[in-house]
Parts: structure tokens; C-alpha cells; sequence
């Protein structure tokens, strides 16, 4: 984190904050959960790594516990740690611990909170049952699994030429990335990214920079959300003036392909829609209480953009790294696919139902490398009491599904990578079992984790049944390291890359 302000910020804001100091001492602190104890202003953001902020906090927690108070600047927080309190705060408490703190890069590329993750109040309820009815539901992602087979059978391709030519190293964290992209674009507006045609090959690389630069200003760390009166320091270092450019090109980015349809005077097939017809076909139709306008799509297209094209490239990265560091679990899971598709080039989609191990695969790839290692943070919205434990409103939580993956009162021997726990076992994904969270529960789920599940699973099936996958020459299975590289969503520091025949 970038402290280089920090005295010019301590001297301005330190008696403005002698009061908020007192009063976030006083008796009712001593009812928080125990956590460390921080420094004046600042509080425990001296704690928090900036780059693997969930391995911090976990470290933090096996000291002070599942369940730990911090205190970031000015602003309470809570750090839950463990299946069991997790069960709790998004089921027994969901109401309480239901909101969305207002930070600073979330309210203006949401467009003031128009869209599903960063929404509050009534608002939220209508938008997301909006989308999840008309977006997500059973139906909608079914009518799109075209396209995840055209963009998988793309990606296989391209797999091919390249093991066809002298230099056989695959790099699996591009292609992964691409592939998502593309499924994602394809979803959301209806248009695909050619890499072999020089103009479209320019429009990828432009899309994938604004998606980044979007990604990079949603996990900037901004004073002012944490101490007030500090707007000024983010200034100075630049960030206000970075955020308004990344608002600035994604807006006109949303704009000109919402205008691409509204333009476009193709007959529509409902089946064959994509989310920005889906939207622009219900703001025509104004069913809902929201009156939808073009921010509200912009706003659920962000969403779309960041959360999907990123955690899918994120779990084929991680479930093939933990396959090529596990080569018996690779076998198995190979000879599965064999036994159920026979000589077939391809898997489907109605294969996948007869895919077991795939599926426990995937959930403890999800287990050991959860895309969103932190949730998206809530914020209380009223004042409660959890174990004896007062809790503020305005308490920033964070839900720490890595270190759930771990808790040794959950897993046996959570360090190893063991798909076979999920044969005998009926923990699932999908917002019931709290050890395995990697889409949240509760009411703040992500709505889009049927979407996700089933692009994950095609993928990840057909990228082992088409080729045979080997490490490099002068690597070893050991030499595969699994570190993280900084961001919201955790993809592999060092990409991977493999050799792939057949």
C-alpha cells in the first residue's frame, strides 16, 4: 500500500480526527471481537498487504481468531474466517449484514450503485430480480450454450495450430483469458473478437486494457474511503484523475455498443438474444418498478465484464496447474470424460451431467483457489449482536472464503489437493454449504454463478480430452509454483505454460 502521503496526511488530519479517535475507544469497543491493536488515524491498515490481503488476514485470524475486529482508518471492520461464522453472518444475521459499503471507485463505475454487486436497498431487490429472472435464470443460460461450444471449439483450435508448429509451449493463461472474453463479449453484446483479422485483433486488445484498467480502479486503494477528509491525498497521488479517465472509456466503451443495437435493425429471435437486447427489450417494455435507462444496463454490463470473463480464466488457470502438480488426479479425470464420450472430439454440455470427478475437480479448485479469495465486502446496515459480540452499523465485512478453504474444522488435511473428498461428500457451491463459498451466499450471491459454472465445466472437460498435457523439459511438477498476483480476482503470478499433444 502507498504510504508516501502519509505524514503530510497525518499533520492535516489529526485534529480532525481526535474526536472520531475517542469515540471509537470507548466502552462499547470493548464488545468487538478481539484483533490487532492499531495506530492512531491509520487504525490497522498497517496490517493489510495490499498484494494477498486474504493470506494476511488469515494469518491474522489463526492469532486472534475466526471471528476478528479491525479497525481500517476511521471505519470498523470484521473479518470472518471460518465455515461456522460464515453460516451465520450470511444466514442467521444476511439482513443485517446485507449491504454494500459506498466506496469511492464502486459508486462511480456502477454509475451510483445502478447495478446488481454494488446496489443497495430497494433498489437492489428490483435489479436483481430483474436480472436473475430475465438474465441468469435456467433458461436464459441455456440459450447460450452455442456459444460457449462455438468459443470452446475457437479456443481448441487455436490450441492445435499451436501445438502444430515448432514452439509447442501453450500459454494457457492467455488463451484462458481470451476465451473468456470472447464468451463473455459474445454474451453481453453479441459480438466476437477475431485474432486473425488485424482490426478486430485491435478491438480485443482495446477491450481487454479498458477491462483491466475497470479492474484495477475497483481493488485502488482510496484514503478518503477510510479517513475522511483525505480526498485531497487521493488527489495528489493521482487516482481521482485516473478513475474519471477509466469512468470516462468505459462509458463511451457501454455507449457505443448499446447504440450498435438500438441502431441495428436485425429481426430479433428471443432465443437468440444477448443481454444488452435483453435489457434494451425490457426497458421498451417498462415491467418492472425501476424505470431502466441506458446507466442501468451500462451499470449490470460492468458487472458482467469483470466478474465473468475474469473468475472463468481464473479457475482453468488454477484447476490445470493443480492437474499438472497431481498427475494421478489428471489421469482419472481424463479416463472419466474417455469412458463417457468414447471417440467423440468433443464433450458437450449433456455429457457434463455424467462427469463426476470433473465436477469435484472443479469444486476443489474453487476450494483451494476461490476466485474472489476475499467476497465483495458488505456493510452492516444496523446495529446487532453476534456472540455476545456488538456489532455497528456501517461495519465493513469481509468474508474470507480462502481462508474458509482452509479451516481445519471444515477439511481433513486442507493443504492437499484431494478431488475425491467431493464423491462421498454432498457440499456444493451453490449458497447451502458455508465451507464452500466461492460465489458467496445468502441474498448477495452472485446471481451469475450458473453462467459461470457452466463455461468452467465445457471448458475445463474439453481442454482435457483434446490433448495430452506435459510441463516443459526442464521443469518438474515440483518446480510449479502456485503464487498469486495482486488483484480482486487471483490468477497465477507466473503464467502457465504447457506443452499439449495428441
Amino acid at each position: 500500500m502507498d504510504f508516501i502521503p502519509m505524514v503530510l496526511l497525518l499533520i492535516f488530519t489529526a485534529i480532525l480526527s481526535f474526536l472520531m479517535i475517542c469515540k471509537h475507544t470507548n466502552r462499547r469497543h470493548r464488545a468487538l471481537p478481539p484483533g490487532p491493536r492499531g495506530l492512531p488515524i491509520v487504525g490497522n491498515l498497517i496490517h493489510i498487504d495490499n498484494a494477498s490481503p486474504h493470506l494476511r488476514l488469515w494469518e491474522l485470524s489463526r492469532q486472534y481468531g475466526p471471528l476478528m475486529s479491525l479497525r481500517l482508518g476511521l471505519r470498523p471492520a470484521l473479518v470472518v474466517s471460518s465455515a461456522s461464522f460464515a453460516k451465520e453472518v450470511l444466514t442467521t444475521y444476511d439482513p443485517e449484514f446485507s449491504g454494500r459499503p459506498p466506496f469511492l471507485s464502486w459508486k462511480k463505475l456502477s454509475y451510483n450503485g445502478l447495478d446488481i454487486a454494488c446496489s443497495n436497498g430497494h433498489h437492489w431487490r428490483e435489479i436483481r430480480k430483474l436480472c436473475v429472472v430475465n438474465l441468469f435464470s435456467a433458461k436464459r443460460v441455456q440459450s447460450f450454450s452455442s456459444i460457449r461450444e462455438e468459443e470452446v471449439r475457437r479456443m481448441i483450435k487455436k490450441i492445435q495450430t499451436k501445438s502444430a508448429s515448432s514452439d509447442k509451449l501453450v500459454n494457457l493463461s492467455a488463451l484462458t483469458m481470451s476465451f473468456a472474453n470472447s464468451v463473455i463479449c459474445r454474451i453481453g453484446f453479441g459480438k466476437s473478437y477475431e485474432d486473425d483479422k488485424s482490426a478486430a485483433s485491435d478491438e480485443a486488445t482495446n477491450f481487454q486494457r479498458l477491462l483491466s484498467e475497470i479492474q484495477a480502479s475497483f481493488m485502488q486503494f482510496f484514503f478518503s474511503d477510510y479517513i475522511p477528509f483525505t480526498s485531497w491525498v487521493d488527489r495528489f497521488r493521482g487516482l481521482l484523475s485516473r478513475l474519471d479517465k477509466s469512468f470516462e472509456e468505459s462509458d463511451k466503451f457501454y455507449e457505443q455498443i448499446i447504440q450498435d443495437h438500438v441502431d441495428d435493425k436485425r429481426l430479433k429471435n428471443e432465443d437468440r438474444e444477448d443481454i444488452i437486447d435483453v435489457m434494451l427489450r425490457l426497458m421498451k417494455e417498462n415491467s418492472y418498478s425501476t424505470d431502466l435507462s441506458y446507466n442501468h444496463i451500462k451499470a449490470v454490463l460492468m458487472n458482467i465484464f469483470v466478474a465473468g470473463s475474469d473468475t472463468t480464466a481464473s479457475t482453468l488457470v488454477w484447476a490445470m496447474t493443480a492437474l499438472m502438480k497431481h498427475p494421478r488426479a489428471l489421469e482419472k479425470v481424463k479416463h472419466e470424460i474417455k469412458q463417457v464420450c468414447g471417440e467423440k472430439d468433443f464433450v458437450n454440455e449433456d455429457d457434463i451431467e455424467k462427469l463426476p470427478y470433473l465436477r469435484a475437480v472443479i469444486k476443489e479448485t474453487w476450494r483451494m483457489f476461490p476466485p474472489a479469495p476475499l467476497l465483495v465486502p458488505r456493510e452492516t446496515i444496523q446495529r446487532c449482536n453476534l456472540f455476545g459480540y456488538e456489532i455497528q452499523p456501517k461495519t465493513l465485512v469481509y468474508i474470507n472464503a480462502w481462508a474458509i478453504g482452509r479451516d481445519t474444522d471444515a477439511w481433513k488435511e486442507p493443504e492437499m489437493f484431494h478431488p475425491e473428498r467431493f464423491l462421498t461428500s454432498s457440499i456444493d457451491f451453490k449458497g447451502q454449504h458455508y465451507e464452500l463459498i466461492p460465489f458467496g451466499a445468502g441474498r448477495r450471491i452472485c446471481p451469475g454463478i450458473h453462467m459461470g459454472t457452466a463455461t468452467v465445466e465445457l471448458a475445463l472437460a474439453n481442454l482435457i480430452h483434446a490433448f495430452n498435457w506435459a510441463l516443459p523439459p526442464e521443469m518438474k511438477k515440483e518446480d510449479l509454483d502456485t503464487e498469486a498476483a495482486p488483484g480482486i480476482t487471483t490468477h497465477k503470478k507466473i503464467p502457465l505454460c504447457l506443452i499439449a499433444s495428441g
